[in-house]
């Protein structure tokens, strides 16, 4: 069966390198995916002395799709004419120390208030500092600042983008809540305008990075959008680092029902139009009968690891127990995050 599990590679002597890893996404995934990779990211003025056989973060981005046009930060958008933050407040949220108290206060919603009801502090507070400096990017900046992040979080795009999905019966749906709340079959996604530009930062950061990994995270929301910004697949084919693909570990309704493991990839790499991964992590572990009902009643599933057909098209399988249940099915980030580091410095040992 083709497919490795990482024990070799932790097996190894492994010589500790400093690493620099951009993460793209959006979305919970990117967030859980973040809480793994900063434990290897020193703390600003703080002492850091990891084990000795564990490799270092020196520098940690994310990459964040900016395109959600539905709830707090909907409604932001369009009162403020600004960048959706929800998806950064997470990425910072998850960046800094979680038991902080600012840390808190950014993810604490509103449940009464006249125009206070459903908003986040954290996206009031973007929201605030976009107003002050004009600049939703140095607003993103100001705020890791201050919750003094291990990372740098840079959106896809500072243009005000929304998303057009092509869907299977020919029809066209304008916007992500629109696209995720409808019932067809997502054929092909383009964002309006085409021609918006990326963050010089994001070019850079890609450009210089050991390690980029794209997903976990919803295949046409989260994950393609930030594909569909000029320059930015052009600069993660021009990338000389490791280009991993973090499967997702269930079917999601009206994004990727019936798509297979190597389905989420092809998908990905036809609306780039241009190969991006050399390796796919990929979850092993069954979910229980309890979690599988659970989903099914969305007509979800667990995703199908077609290796062979991932092996096809010239991306390695990687497989390892990423699935942890709780309410949903999440990633075990840390074990993710282990995997990811020493796939990463055995190969650039090995180089």
């Amino acid at each position: 069966m083709p497919g490795d599990s990482l024990a070799s590679f932790r097996n190894e002597t492994i010589v500790r390198r400093s690493l620099r890893v951009v993460a793209i996404g959006g979305g919970t995934g990117l967030s859980t995916l973040l809480k793994g990779l900063k434990r290897y990211v020193p703390a600003p003025g703080q002492p850091f002395s990891p084990p000795a056989s564990d490799p270092v973060i020196s520098e940690l981005c994310a990459v964040v799709t900016v395109s959600d046009d539905g709830g707090s930060s909907g409604r932001l958008r369009k009162e403020f004419n600004m960048l959706p933050p929800g998806d950064i407040r997470n990425c910072i949220v998850a960046l800094s120390e979680d038991d902080a108290l600012l840390s808190r206060l950014f993810q604490h919603r509103f449940v009464k208030g006249s125009g206070l009801e459903g908003h986040s502090f954290g996206n009031l507070f973007l929201a605030a500092l976009s107003d002050l400096t004009g600049d939703f990017g140095e607003a993103v900046r100001l705020s890791s600042e201050i919750l003094l992040t291990r990372g740098r979080i840079y959106p896809a795009t500072t243009s005000n983008v929304e998303l057009e999905a092509l869907m299977d019966d020919g029809t066209r749906v304008l916007g992500e809540t629109k696209i995720t709340a409808s019932k067809g079959r997502i054929k092909e996604l383009s964002i309006i305008p085409a021609d918006a530009a990326p963050m010089p930062e994001t070019l850079e950061a890609i450009a210089r990075a050991d390690l980029i990994t794209i997903g976990p995270g919803s295949l046409f929301t989260s994950l393609i959008p930030n594909l569909l910004v000029p320059g930015v697949t052009q600069a993660i084919v021009r990338s000389g680092a490791v280009k991993v693909f973090i499967c997702n570990l269930m079917t999601q309704a009206n994004e990727s029902l019936g798509r297979t493991a190597a389905d989420h990839i092809r998908a990905l790499e036809n609306h780039a139009q241009a190969k991006l991964f050399d390796y796919a992590l990929i979850n092993r572990r069954p979910a229980s009968a309890q979690m599988l009902a659970k989903y099914a009643q969305e007509g979800a599933a667990q995703i199908v690891a077609d290796l062979e057909a991932i092996e096809s098209m010239g991306v390695h399988p990687v497989l390892g127990d990423y699935l942890e249940e709780g309410d949903v099915a999440r990633h075990a980030t840390d074990h993710v995050a282990q995997d990811l580091l020493a796939l990463t410095t055995s190969i650039m040992q090995n180089a």
